[in-house]
């Protein structure tokens, strides 16, 4: 997870009309996390700083609060909470705006609740990219979003680098699944606990869904990896991805597994199954087409990965985690 003394910064974004609940619920649900990771000494475990960002700012979001003062090493996540009273493209300056594209590219995680996907699809990172927002938001969303592959029927839709969730509580699961991220599944799964809040099963029992190392500094890499998440690491080669990055075959399978501590294809088989656990918990559809979603043209070796990662098979992981009614698939 880290070295002891690391610090991780998490920033919560604040605007007109954000729910303070959900600002302070956040706040305190990572210091909860702290103090269960501080009684785990030999895991040495880093340490959560949350700082509260005033993103009204003619000039650019600052900083208003900080749980752990010191320097600026970069944030590793940012948090736009929800609105009760809604939230319009209007008050997406185009200040803030600029912001959130530099946050994430320089690797932040961007993580928006609710019509706080809103701003996410304002920034233009959602384009080519899958999420969701609230129902009442929906056909709006779509209007002004075209670019952007709306699945307002699922919860959550966890796309590594960029993280959109429905609900107005949903901030709880998105600062849960920071917290994986961060500090392991058994520090989230501990801290939903205390707080008596619901977290996702599959994430306990199975393994946390794949969360990319993005804040390793290498520019070429971050912007591949960016790149993958996009397109969902389908129909890729190893010729492909070096374009990408603008590297050599042989610079780019050495600065990737530097990076991210995987290689190239580890990396896309990540992407590939993460998704399909998604497609497998939020949806109907048959296992094969799953599989080929996702870029497996071989059912057998789709399955065959996915429990080498998960280990469950397709079938099984549905039939535990999936939230579909009456979810079946044809050849388990």
């Amino acid at each position: 997870m880290g070295i002891q003394g690391t610090v991780v910064e998490l920033g919560v974004l604040l605007y007109p009309g954000v729910q303070m609940a959900a600002v302070h619920g956040l706040s305190d649900l990572f210091e909860v996390a702290n103090r269960i990771a501080a009684e785990q000494p030999q895991a040495a475990l880093p340490r959560l700083r949350v700082s509260h960002w005033q993103g009204d700012d003619p000039h650019a979001p600052r900083r208003v609060h900080d749980s752990l003062p010191g320097p600026d090493d970069g944030l590793q996540a940012v948090v736009i909470p929800p609105s009760l009273a809604g939230f319009s493209a209007s008050q997406a300056s185009a200040s803030l705006v600029t912001w959130l594209r530099q946050q994430h590219a320089a690797g932040a995680t961007l993580g928006g609740v609710c019509v706080g996907s809103i701003l996410l699809a304002e920034s233009g990172l959602l384009d080519g990219r899958s999420a969701t927002t609230h129902w009442t938001s929906a056909r709006a969303f779509a209007a002004r979003y075209p670019l952007v592959r709306l699945e307002a029927d699922q919860p959550i839709v966890d796309d590594g680098d960029l993280i959109t969730t429905a609900g107005l509580m949903a901030w709880a699961e998105l600062g849960l699944r920071l917290v994986d991220r961060m500090l392991g599944p058994s520090i989230a799964s501990a801290t939903a606990r205390f707080l008596v809040m619901e977290h996702s099963a599959s994430a306990s029992q199975c393994g946390s869904n794949f969360a990319p190392i993005l804040n390793h500094g290498d520019s070429a890499i971050l912007k591949l990896q960016h790149w993958l998440q996009a397109n969902g690491a389908v129909d890729v080669s190893l010729p492909v991805m070096a374009q990408q990055a603008g590297l050599e075959e042989r610079t780019l399978l050495r600065r990737f597994r530097a990076a991210t501590g995987l290689k190239p294809t580890q990396y896309c088989q990540h992407l590939r199954v993460g998704k399909a656990r998604e497609l497998l918990e939020f949806t109907k559809g048959t296992i094969d087409h799953i599989a080929w979603t996702v870029g497996y043209q071989d059912p057998a070796t789709f399955r065959s990965l996915f429990r080498k990662i998960t280990g469950l098979a397709p079938s099984e992981y549905r039939s535990r985690f999936g939230a579909a009614p009456g979810a079946t698939s044809r050849s388990q």
